[in-house]
């Protein structure tokens, strides 16, 4: 583990190889799993302010669950507020181009109809973050999933860490003086 900033990053972000590989997987993280993807207080705010310009990119299964449900629900278990599911566990805001499950809101960020990019939880995707603001600090950690194996091998053939593959999303969620400090620490243990 290290300590960076106030963040407990596991050694896993840094030895753990991964890269992306929807050809294989065709985006199963949008529709496997018991809950939505977890979304902020912040997050639904501006979910809700860009709704109109997402809601074209959706479903109509996933706007009726959305009209239901809303824009995020509480998950008691993992105790989270997270996107809703439709009836067979798919995230609500999913949807499918090129054979591929793609995210609403990323489509409606790419054509440039907002400037608000997906979740943060899924950008980050494998990195799992823990809040815990009693003890002071956040804990980064890999999430081993099945259905990543094939991103694993690509990661392993492309000898990209984890922590690299998502480095735009933790810059995102942390700033980059986070990831500058990450990087070099990660340089210092492997020299």
């Amino acid at each position: 583990m290290l300590m960076i900033q106030d963040k407990l990053v596991s050694d896993d972000l840094l030895e753990i190889e991964f890269l992306c590989n929807l050809d294989a997987c065709k985006g199963a993280c949008c529709w496997e799993g018991d809950y939505g993807a977890p979304v902020s207080k912040t997050e639904i705010k501006i979910i809700y302010r860009n709704y109109k310009e997402i809601e074209p990119y959706l479903t109509d299964e996933g706007k009726t669950v959305i009209e239901e449900k809303g824009l995020a629900i509480h998950y008691p278990e993992p105790k989270f507020m997270g996107t809703p599911l439709l009836k067979n566990g798919a995230c609500a805001f999913m949807t499918f181009k090129d054979g591929i499950a793609q995210c609403g809101i990323e489509l409606a960020h790419r054509d440039g109809k907002t400037d608000y990019k997906k979740p943060i939880s899924c950008h980050l995707y494998p990195i799992r973050v823990t809040e815990e603001p009693e003890l002071g600090f956040s804990a980064l950690n890999y999430d081993k999933w099945d259905i990543c194996n094939a991103a694993c091998k690509k990661g392993k053939e492309a000898a990209l860490p984890v922590y690299q593959f998502a480095k735009d999303a933790l810059i995102r969620k942390y700033g980059e003086d986070f990831y500058e400090e990450l990087d070099a620490a990660a340089q210092h243990l492997k020299d």
